[in-house]
């Protein structure tokens, strides 16, 4: 996950590429992980009481779809509210305003696949997120988990300055930089 996604003016266009889809891929990445332990569960779960389930690879077309939906929605600033607060502030509203995106975006994309597939919208949205309110409040919530520790490790990144957090998980010891002994 980026830590920072501004893009300085003076970097050029294909630079500027390489990162975004670098971005894409680490989105993509951490939310096809997530949907695949969920759907793992999901197949878990309807087995153990006799019912066959495996679409192996709705988990990586929700986890690209969802991850263009995001890269969006931080291009346009969306949920930059809160900057100057603690940081479970913007954390909280990120993850919230994000999670109302989702959402809502998924609901256009299932009309619009359905329609191409010739269902009515009706028929669509009735399948949406397994059809039942107890499904998609499920489904919505288990997304608003994911979201939570996207956006702090985002947020905290983003405190810490650009690279600080990525260096301190993945390559410097655990021994604070007061503490060790050269």
């Amino acid at each position: 996950m980026h830590e920072n996604a501004e893009i300085p003016p003076h970097i050029g266009w294909i630079e500027k590429l390489g990162r975004e889809l670098k971005e894409y891929a680490a989105i993509s990445l951490y939310l096809y992980i997530c949907f695949a332990v969920i759907l793992l569960y999901k197949i878990a779960v309807l087995q153990a009481h006799g019912v066959v389930y495996a679409p192996y690879g709705l988990a990586a077309i929700k986890a690209l779809i969802l991850a263009k939906f995001m890269l969006v929605g931080q291009a346009t600033k969306l949920g930059e509210r809160y900057r100057e607060k603690a940081l479970i502030f913007p954390i909280l509203h990120k993850s919230s305003v994000f999670l109302v995106l989702l959402v809502v975006l998924s609901v256009i994309e299932e009309v619009v696949a359905g329609a191409l597939r010739g269902r009515s919208v009706a028929t669509s949205l009735s399948e949406f997120a397994g059809g039942t309110w107890l499904q998609i409040l499920a489904e919505t919530l288990l997304l608003l988990l994911i979201l939570l520790p996207y956006f702090a490790f985002r947020q905290i990144g983003e405190y810490l300055g650009q690279g600080s957090l990525r260096r301190i998980l993945f390559v410097e010891g655990t021994t604070p930089p007061q503490h060790r002994t050269r």
